[in-house]
């Protein structure tokens, strides 16, 4: 996705000082308009800090690390750019081999952030799964077996459906820890190092944390 400038206006450098201070909006940053208008929807009208840090490298497709804490607005710093290139790919799921993975050490953070993708996602027709503990299979595997572009995933759970066939990652374009520290800290590693070493060596990573 090419470099996008800013256009000043010509009369006068005071007026021309005045812009080139202006925070860039998401439009800028080369987000797709059905994303920006839903943004837009939501009130959300100006990057924060890891987002405007975060987003231009994450959508040249980059691997990304961001540390932010709960409100720093890290959950769309990797959302808004892997939404992006999932469409500039434009790639229909197929069968048990979703296109990106979000892994987080919580069902109440899974469910979080399919809440903040889902509308975003579905501007550009794309669809979104979570998948954790502590509730049957069948609807998981059902939404493995339809195909979705985006899966959000507890690594305990999402290792049972990996060695059980229900999903395979050889499609994985972009993998995301979240809250990758506290993964560590309630003994997910062997679970994340599994997963990850079956994600294609050319997917794009990014890694955000609190500390």
């Amino acid at each position: 996705m090419g470099t996008h400038r800013y256009l000043w206006p010509t009369p006068g450098p005071r007026r021309r000082e005045k812009n080139m201070d202006a925070q860039p909006t998401f439009a800028d940053l080369g987000l797709p308009t059905p994303v920006v208008d839903e943004l837009t929807r939501q009130g959300i009208t100006a990057p924060f800090p890891i987002q405007l840090a975060t987003i231009s490298d994450a959508l040249a497709g980059r691997n990304t690390l961001g540390r932010g804490r709960t409100g720093s607005g890290k959950t769309l710093a990797f959302s808004l750019p892997m939404i992006a290139r999932l469409a500039a790919d434009n790639r229909m799921p197929r069968k048990f081999r979703p296109r990106a993975l979000i892994l987080v050490p919580t069902r109440e953070l899974a469910n979080q952030v399919r809440d903040v993708i889902n509308p975003l996602a579905r501007t550009l027709d794309m669809s979104t799964a979570v998948v954790y503990g502590g509730v049957g299979y069948g609807t998981q595997i059902e939404a493995m077996r339809n195909g979705t572009d985006i899966v959000v995933a507890c690594p305990g759970r999402f290792v049972d459906l990996l060695e059980s066939g229900h999903v395979q990652l050889d499609d994985i374009e972009i993998v995301i820890l979240d809250e990758a520290d506290h993964m560590a800290e309630l003994g997910f590693l062997e679970h994340v190092t599994q997963i990850l070493g079956e994600i294609p060596r050319e997917a794009q990573h990014m890694l955000f944390s609190a500390t």
